[in-house]
């Protein structure tokens, strides 16, 4: 009974990767596999082939990024943690906005790790999701906390500020969305207002920077 204790005390951290980069499949198997008290059991380099793999494995951890080929990072997470409510899944992306990052949080997440921030930092994310804890770096707690309380966009707003962003001038949104013109000049204003900038070009760096909208 004593060696059963141990064997299950020192037994690794199981870790699903699901990444569409190769080599930051890679890079990241190389360093995790390094550590006495983690390896990677599996790999995926899209949304589906995560969800089988996390069937399949039923992993301890599963490190999820964002923007993956067919769905979507949240929807990856979402699906796990709606079919394996005990699922730990922790995000590893290069995106800093904090729409993102809520978003992650929301679907289910535990952490939030930036793929520039130190190995020590992911490592330690890791080991505190596996302890069933919340991982949320300084970086990625102050980028929550500085838009903390802004009123957000609404549906129309971020239709509106999409179109923009793509080239539309005022009068071809209207058009596009078969509203008034001055109705998109409205928007337009209560959409500066609100992301705290002074015309159109700041309020699409504005919101990609966010993760509102993508261009």
């Amino acid at each position: 009974m004593l060696l059963s204790n141990q064997v299950m005390a020192t037994a690794p951290i199981r870790i699903l990767c699901v990444d569409d980069h190769p080599l930051v499949r890679e890079g990241l198997a190389a360093l995790i596999n390094r550590q006495d008290d983690m390896q990677i059991v599996a790999e995926a380099a899209s949304g589906r082939e995560g969800i089988e793999a996390f069937r399949t494995h039923r992993p301890d951890v599963t490190l999820i990024d964002l923007r993956l080929p067919d769905i979507s990072g949240i929807e990856l997470i979402t699906t796990i943690v709606s079919q394996f409510p005990g699922a730990r899944t922790l995000v590893i992306s290069s995106y800093e906005g904090d729409i993102d990052i809520r978003r992650a949080l929301s679907a289910g997440a535990m952490g939030y790790v930036l793929k520039g921030m130190p190995r020590d930092t992911l490592l330690g994310a890791i080991r505190r999701v596996h302890r069933g804890q919340r991982a949320i770096p300084p970086d990625v707690a102050e980028a929550l906390a500085e838009h903390l309380g802004d009123e957000s966009l609404t549906p129309r707003e971020l239709e509106i500020l999409t179109r923009v962003a793509a080239g539309g001038k005022n009068r071809e949104v209207a058009i596009a969305l078969k509203i008034a013109e001055d109705t998109v000049k409205v928007h337009m204003k209560r959409i500066l207002a609100k992301l705290g900038v002074a015309d159109r070009t700041e309020a699409v760096t504005a919101a990609v920077k966010r993760g509102m909208i993508r261009l």
